[in-house]
């Protein structure tokens, strides 16, 4: 029987809970809503802008993850790519590379750490949190010597001011997403590939006798998921116009947590594109409005927390009654 006509209830379409995503949106707008009743500051041109910016790199992190998570995994080390791979462009732009090269340059180490990654995966047989674990610590400390534990400094005007500048009003940042979001849409939903990602995840072995290449499959999701981070890590070093390998520490948090609120299953096969970029910008919501309101940043540690520990019960719940 082919993935596509075996009843398995693993293919997007059967995973995509238009509720659910009806619920988050409608969450952000009360949380908007909510804001702009309490604070003056909130609703101006500069604070949603900035909260667009926020709210943007942790979505496409979240969107990486994503891919990873509903194989059934979890990258760990999104974080540490992004600082180290601000360090590599700053790098490469201070030895005088063009801009172009040092772009694709970075993608290209993205692209081997994900490679890495599912390499230890397949090959070597090491549990996901275990190889991302090895890379996040590896990768802080090979950033920091390359540095000696400074920064590098980027004085390239067109590649700092692209992520400070905006079109048609919108933040470029935000742009990024919808650059990064649509064919990851197009891909998990309407691709083969997207389908293998959700087989793999509902039962390996069952989609290896299915037909469906497992291993080439945990490859991708990895390496999507590092390709992602190193956007970011480009995206951060134009932001702020340096590379520091410490930047970004506890974003692979972030990430996990927005597709999880998102309505990504931890335990696998379940997920979409839409679900982890509301999360995302739920949390950036949360997070702002908590720095407008001078409330403790602590607290807002512990409502990410409390939110991703109501939605994984409502998920274990979910998968009970199946």
């Amino acid at each position: 029987m082919s993935l596509e006509t075996k009843d398995t209830g693993t293919t997007p379409k059967r995973r995509f809970n238009v509720l659910f995503g009806l619920t988050l949106f409608a969450l952000l707008l009360v949380l908007w809503l909510v804001l702009s009743l309490a604070t003056d500051s909130f609703w101006t041109g500069n604070n949603i802008a900035n909260l667009l910016r926020q709210g943007s790199m942790i979505a496409i992190l979240a969107i990486g993850q994503t891919f990873v998570i509903i194989t059934g995994g979890i990258d760990l080390s999104v974080g540490a790519i992004v600082g180290f791979t601000s360090v590599i462009v700053a790098w490469l732009l201070a030895h005088g590379f063009p801009v172009w090269a040092a772009i694709l340059i970075t993608l290209g180490i993205g692209v081997c750490i994900g490679l890495f990654h599912g390499f230890g995966i397949v090959r070597l047989g090491l549990p996901p949190f275990i190889i991302t674990l090895a890379t996040l610590t590896s990768l802080r400390g090979i950033g920091l010597l390359i540095t000696n534990g400074a920064t590098i400094s980027i004085d390239n005007d067109p590649f700092t001011e692209f992520s400070r500048n905006d079109f048609t009003g919108i933040p470029n940042l935000f742009w990024m997403v919808v650059l990064v979001g649509i064919p990851a849409y197009i891909f998990l939903s309407h691709s083969r590939w997207g389908r293998y990602l959700f087989s793999v995840g509902s039962n390996a072995e069952a989609s290896r006798l299915s037909g469906v290449n497992v291993k080439g499959t945990i490859y991708l999701a990895y390496t999507l998921s590092a390709v992602c981070a190193s956007f970011v890590g480009l995206l951060l070093a134009s932001r702020i116009g340096i590379g520091n390998a410490t930047q970004a520490e506890g974003w692979e948090l972030q990430a996990i947590a927005s597709s999880v609120i998102g309505g990504t299953s931890l335990f696998g096969a379940v997920g979409s594109i839409h679900g982890p970029l509301l999360g995302a910008f739920i949390l950036a919501t949360i997070n702002n409005g908590a720095n407008l309101l001078n409330v403790n940043s602590f607290w807002q540690r512990v409502i990410t927390g409390v939110l991703i520990i109501v939605i994984v019960y409502f998920d274990q719940l979910r998968r009970r009654r199946r």
